[in-house]
């Protein structure tokens, strides 16, 4: 039997307690940047959206039980968010999700040239993307030659052009 990773391990821990709240679980994501690492919940809430008071009760209650079930064995912080407007798509439901919504995709290689694209998000099956550049061109590229796929956000903050 394999072992099972960090995240696998903590996902387990904290999604009874993310149903609980109300809250669906975006992601998990243990990461280390420079010195430091980072236990990095991401949560959010259907119609409206998660609220900060949202992320701290959910931060409150699971950060004892990470400390009791000790499943990282060095030192961390713990970050509990929403996981954004232009949220990265990671997982086999964000792509379903978000079909027919404008995303932005960095490939690891670049195509022509270019490693960077905005398009409508048009299929997602088997690990295999495609999104709509324009009403004649469409790309498709596996999971695996992307560095990332976010929502796009086109939010307007109203400053002076």
């Amino acid at each position: 039997m394999a072992k099972k990773s960090t995240v696998a391990i903590v996902t387990e821990l904290v999604s009874p307690v993310v149903e609980e709240l109300g809250l669906i679980l975006w992601d998990v994501r243990f990461e280390k940047e420079g010195a430091s690492w980072y236990l990095r919940i991401f949560a959010d809430k259907q119609p409206d959206g998660i609220t900060i008071d949202d992320c701290e009760a959910l931060s409150r209650r699971v950060s004892p039980m990470l400390d009791e079930a000790d499943p990282i064995p060095q030192s961390y912080c713990l970050e509990v968010s929403s996981p954004g407007v232009e949220r990265d798509l990671r997982k086999d439901w964000h792509f379903k999700q978000y079909l027919g919504h404008m995303v932005t995709v960095r490939l690891i290689r670049p195509v022509e040239g270019v490693r960077d694209f905005a398009g409508t998000l048009s299929a997602f099956e088997n690990g295999q993307v495609s999104i709509l550049l324009d009403e004649e061109s469409e790309m498709t590229f596996s999971m695996e030659e992307a560095a990332f796929v976010r929502l796009y956000d086109d939010f307007d903050m109203g400053g002076l052009d």
